[in-house]
């Protein structure tokens, strides 16, 4: 099977190439998704009070507004059905395979192509005859992004343990929590938004945290009728609301640059804290030591107030290992427990170590990135020709909307394209010391930012302590960066 074009899942980055490349005329693609549906991260993630950090308005396509949103911060359902919408609104349906798993691919100099490699997925229900076969593509768009791996903590006696164990990106729907023990080990953005539900259900919740992030209020409602009337009626009414949240999700940058500005906002949010826990034994245990933004900040009306439950408990002493019964701790303490539910987040820097992908000269991507991922501008990696990597190293946000740089990418990727056909080139690769000069770049600019200097430990950073996640930037410069590719970076195969 010959292609110009292989996308890598369809969650917000494989739907926005595949709307571009469409609107190009650029029609020779195909969407591989390992999954029987789509929608990435939002397809994978239903655990209870699921939901987006980023105001909807902004978390959503430039080109695709959506009037019809119902709260500022758009629930799981509702996003996964603006892109159910999409795919219908930009005739994608028959562009995804299911049931596809990509475990590989290989550049070929002599045809300037990639030879992609593919399984059928185990949850699979298409009958495509795409899985197991291999498909022959001028170029790959890797668009899984960086959340689809689930982490989940190797504890002594894990295997063990007599009751039920799942990590929330795949929530167990079919158990029922009424009256149960639930362990929740974990803080992260996932967690605090389910242990209030999960609270209200269970008989006990014990809820182990290592380390307690810094949580502001949820600036959330419900937009009424009449707002989202006005939003179809005057789409530039809507545009300029967008704009508005955009601006002051931007400010945020100057903070993260300078940590000392971080001040004010820990203030807000231990008067946070203050107003929801009274007890000033669980205030000091939930009240961090670093400072705010060097892990994930967190938003949230609800989490506090579960944790001042009379049949909640946190623990903060180390979990030393599981027994069939429950969870030890390191004060020698067992915590009976039915089920154990991890909100551990997924393996960011790890999210490309299972595939074989291999480049130029015999060159594996693992063995490229041996020392840490990088890559130019996110997205191309110099000795891969025609790869491209959607929501690469160095493009995620801790203060705005991952969809903006999505676009960005997306144009970039566009623009390569366009300069292969001007120049009449089948191939485009990176030039190693351009891409070297721009990831140092980068690490002066992240080395004196709060992800370096907060006092944390996040899973920004790499086993080596360097932060190969996060854009330190304001993101319109990203885009002004990724509006179009300049060929002095590139080498051109004729």
């Amino acid at each position: 099977m010959r292609r110009s074009v292989v996308i890598v899942g369809s969650g917000f980055a494989g739907l926005c190439m595949a709307i571009r490349l469409a609107e190009q005329g650029r029609d020779d693609f195909v969407v591989l998704e390992k999954a029987d549906t789509l929608g990435g991260t939002w397809r994978d993630n239903t655990y209870p009070g699921c939901a987006c950090d980023v105001q909807s308005h902004l978390y959503s396509f430039s080109f695709a507004p959506n009037p019809n949103w119902t709260r500022m911060f758009a629930r799981q359902e509702e996003i996964r059905a603006y892109l159910e919408d999409l795919a219908d609104r930009y005739r994608l349906r028959d562009r995804i395979r299911y049931g596809v798993t990509v475990t590989g691919a290989e550049y070929d100099a002599e045809s300037g192509g990639w030879t992609v490699h593919t399984e059928r997925s185990a949850s699979g229900t298409s009958i495509d005859t795409a899985g197991g076969e291999t498909i022959d593509c001028r170029f790959v768009v890797w668009g899984t992004g960086a959340l689809h791996e689930p982490s989940v903590p190797e504890i002594d006696g894990l295997e063990r343990f007599d009751g039920t164990v799942f990590h929330s990106a795949h929530w167990d729907h079919g158990h029922d929590l009424t009256g149960e023990k639930v362990a929740v080990i974990g803080t992260g953005a996932s967690a605090i938004q389910f242990v209030p539900p999960v609270a209200e259900r269970a008989a006990e919740l014990t809820l182990f945290q290592r380390t307690p992030p810094w949580i502001l209020p949820k600036v959330d409602r419900p937009i009424s009728a009449a707002e989202r009337w006005a939003f179809r009626a005057f789409p530039a009414l809507q545009r300029l609301y967008r704009a508005a949240i955009y601006a002051r999700l931007e400010a945020r940058v100057v903070g993260f640059r300078n940590p000392a500005l971080m001040a004010g906002l820990e203030l807000l949010a231990k008067l946070h804290i203050r107003r929801a826990v009274a007890d000033p034994e669980l205030r000091r245990a939930l009240t961090p030591d670093y400072t705010l933004g060097c892990k994930r900040v967190l938003i949230s009306n609800d989490y506090y107030p579960a944790l001042t439950r009379d049949n909640v408990n946190v623990v903060t002493d180390g979990i030393v290992r599981v027994t069939e019964r429950g969870v030890v701790t390191a004060d020698g303490a067992e915590h009976e427990v039915d089920t154990i539910i991890f909100g551990t987040g997924f393996k960011v820097a790890d999210a490309f170590a299972q595939l074989a992908i291999v480049g130029r000269d015999g060159v594996k991507l693992t063995d490229a990135w041996r020392d840490g991922a990088e890559a130019h501008l996110g997205t191309t990696v110099a000795g891969f020709p025609n790869l491209f990597v959607l929501v690469g190293p160095n493009t995620g946000l801790s203060h705005s909307s991952m969809v903006y740089m999505i676009e960005s990418q997306v144009a970039y990727v566009l623009d390569c394209l366009d300069l292969l056909d001007r120049r009449g080139a089948r191939a485009l690769d990176t030039r190693p010391e351009r891409q070297a000069a721009y990831n140092a770049e980068l690490r002066e600019k992240l080395a004196g930012g709060v992800w370096q200097r907060g006092g944390c430990r996040s899973w920004y950073l790499d086993e080596n302590g360097v932060n190969r996640t996060l854009w330190p930037d304001f993101t319109f410069r990203f885009r002004g960066r990724t509006r179009h590719a300049d060929p002095a970076d590139l080498v051109l195969t004729p």
